[in-house]
């Protein structure tokens, strides 16, 4: 699956504080977290390395976006997945064009992106 995504030399846990920022700041929150290593060491006794999962919704995307077909409602909330990397952690965002290829949600899709590639420009700089 194509994504939004950079790679950044920080630890997971200063790149997560990054990330809310930066979703924050295009008006994203994050509503769900997923600590994907943890739920794996635990349920299954796997060691991995840290990979978490925030669920990002824009309200006012999730609204237009439901109001033009309600089974939107499977892809939300948007999935931002930060997973430890050799040179730092990678930040990868679900690409909305990729996952809302209707005709007409694609404006919405559109401009859902150039937020999140917005957002990822503020990773990158930070």
């Amino acid at each position: 699956m194509k994504a939004i995504e950079t790679t950044i030399s920080a630890t997971l846990s200063d790149t997560e504080a990054i990330v809310r920022s930066a979703l924050k700041n295009q008006g994203f929150g994050v509503l769900t977290e997923m600590d994907v290593a943890a739920i794996l060491r635990e349920k299954l006794g796997i060691e991995r390395s840290a990979l978490k999962i925030l669920g990002a919704c824009n309200p006012d995307f999730a609204n237009r976006a439901l109001t033009i077909d309600p089974s939107v409602s499977l892809l939300l909330p948007c999935n931002v997945v930060l997973e430890t990397v050799t040179d730092g952690t990678r930040v990868a965002i679900a690409d909305p064009r990729e996952l809302m290829p209707d005709a007409a949600l694609a404006g919405l899709a559109q401009e859902a992106a150039r937020q999140l590639i917005d957002v990822i420009a503020e990773i990158e700089k930070s």
